[in-house]
């Protein structure tokens, strides 16, 4: 079974754990409905991604 060959200080270990940080996701505008969308995602509001109608979504849905 393999060893570590010394210990790991404490400064070590924890300088290789600090960079586990939560970001938020980058959001960008829909060039269609100019609603906020996840960049390289199917906008959710308008179902459009490229220029093209991808996902149909009901009106009655959304006023809802």
């Amino acid at each position: 079974m393999a060893l570590p060959k010394g210990k790991i200080s404490k400064a070590r270990k924890h300088s290789r754990r600090a960079n586990w940080k939560l970001e938020a996701p980058t959001l960008v505008e829909c060039p269609r409905c100019h609603s906020k969308m996840l960049a390289h995602h199917v906008c959710k509001t308008c179902g459009y991604y490229k220029g093209k109608q991808v996902v149909y979504i009901d009106e009655e849905k959304e006023g809802a």
